[in-house]
């Protein structure tokens, strides 16, 4: 059984943006294992704020429409649903870390679906946040 890892809204990002060069090669490789290995998990959260990035703050923005299959496509991964316990749980982990809510709430993400990694750049590459260990593909 592979082990089951929660992808970031950046690694997300950069496999769907041509031109972010070695990142988007990265992101590529990363995103392609995890589907074969069927062991990719994403949050609410991540799926929104790909969605805005990808349509709004992308040098080349993503039609509507192909948004959409994008979409469809990665509801077949596992979903962590934000709720208000998540909310409650992030705030208690911001605190602890001393990281942003919206990190926190990304973290939260990941302990809930009790994966061992998240993939991301936005936080410190090695540390551990409860069981779950962050990795930087790009480091």
């Amino acid at each position: 059984m592979s082990v089951r890892a929660f992808v970031d809204t950046n690694i997300l990002v950069y496999a769907h943006d041509a031109a972010a060069g070695e990142r988007h090669d990265v992101a590529v490789a990363l995103m392609d294992s995890l589907w074969t290995s069927r062991s990719g998990v994403l949050s609410t959260q991540v799926l929104q704020e790909f969605s805005v990035s990808v349509r709004k703050r992308a040098q080349n923005p993503m039609p509507r429409e192909e948004l959409l299959r994008t979409l469809d496509d990665y509801m077949a991964w596992e979903i962590v649903v934000n709720d208000q316990v998540s909310v409650r749980e992030a705030i208690v982990l911001e605190e602890r870390y001393q990281i942003s809510f919206w990190d926190a709430l990304i973290v939260q993400a990941a302990n809930a679906a009790a994966v061992e990694t998240l993939y991301s750049e936005d936080l410190s590459h090695g540390q551990r946040y409860g069981a779950v260990e962050l990795v930087n593909p790009f480091a």
